[in-house]
């Protein structure tokens, strides 16, 4: 058990439940920066307390909940650094370093529940259409051209597919190799699923690969599907971001409301909305738990209400409320 003058300080406390995240959890490198920072935040308010996480309180929790208020923060990010208090002090527990659990008891802020921006089905058209226009542009130089083809590409896998974007930019050079109707996705903890593939999308990814092998014959040597000039080797999510807000201005739709992750949303909800089940887009999401995914519930409350408007048998005669 640790104490005030042991050697195991608050660094090597937090050190060891990240490495406890990375090994058994499989957590990517922007989880454990993310935790990393809010559990520095959070030793830092200790040390100002006087206190570490062996000895900290249930008072001390409380204490950093009201400094973090003080601040300004927004319930959802106070929520986010409680979480991540709770299971580092649980870590702590469960693995003897200390020996209570001073989070057990401790009630998070209150927040809402944020709906996801959405995308319509005929936004999406307008960016697919727009990216393939741009492919067919031949005025361009051939990076260019490239560039665009590879935009046109990792649109329609993300689309097609609904893969976060880390799991969208690091997809293998096989991808676009396979002859299956769907791919095997490796997900967070390291978690495998399959997701199915359209044929628009094996198509994208098909002729970008050619054109790429055509322009740089050592692409055929690449890991990658996307391969950049970057530590990682493939195509950073950053670029990707930017480009597909250049994207959307040319399609006319603000960069604001367009983001990869908006695509996953979108994929996610119009699935919902033309009448897929709740359980099969969890799967396909790569949700653990499907308290995750009911945030698109919303769609299904909105395509119950179009179901009672179109098929009710009363709702010609306008005596059907379904505001």
């Amino acid at each position: 058990m640790m104490t005030r003058n042991d050697s195991f300080s608050a660094d090597a406390a937090v050190s060891l439940y990240l490495d406890m995240l990375a090994s058994e959890r499989g957590a990517s490198r922007n989880t454990l920066d993310a935790y990393r920072r809010d559990l520095d935040d959070y030793t830092a308010f200790l040390k100002v307390l006087r206190k570490t996480p062996d000895n900290a309180t249930a008072d001390s929790i409380r204490a950093f909940l009201v400094e973090l208020d003080e601040r300004g923060l927004k319930a959802t990010s106070a929520a986010r650094k409680l979480s991540a208090v709770r299971q580092f002090h649980r870590f702590l527990y469960t693995e003897g370093h200390c020996g209570t659990d001073p989070a057990a008891a401790i009630e998070g802020p209150k927040r809402g529940q944020a709906l996801p921006k959405i995308l319509s089905i005929a936004e999406v058209d307008r960016l697919l259409a727009q990216a393939h226009a741009d492919t067919a542009d031949d005025s361009v130089s051939p990076s260019k051209h490239l560039a665009r083809t590879r935009m046109a590409c990792l649109l329609e896998m993300l689309y097609a597919t609904g893969m976060r974007v880390s799991e969208l930019i690091s997809l293998p050079i096989s991808a676009a190799r396979t002859r299956d109707r769907f791919l095997i996705v490796r997900g967070k903890g390291n978690k495998e699923r399959l997701v199915p593939l359209t044929e628009a999308a094996r198509e994208a990814a098909r002729a970008f690969l050619a054109l790429c092998e055509s322009a740089h014959p050592e692409a055929a040597r690449s890991l990658w599907l996307f391969p950049a000039d970057s530590a990682s080797g493939h195509i950073t999510r950053q670029a990707f971001a930017r480009d597909l807000k250049d994207l959307a201005v040319q399609a006319g739709l603000s960069p604001g409301r367009v983001s990869p992750h908006v695509l996953r949303h979108a994929f996610a909800s119009h699935l919902l909305h033309n009448g897929a089940d709740l359980r099969v887009v969890q799967e396909l999401l790569g949700h653990a738990d499907i308290a995750t995914t009911q945030i698109y519930t919303h769609v299904l409350d909105e395509r119950m209400k179009e179901m009672v408007r179109d098929l009710h048998p009363l709702a010609d005669s306008g005596d059907t409320d379904i505001a």
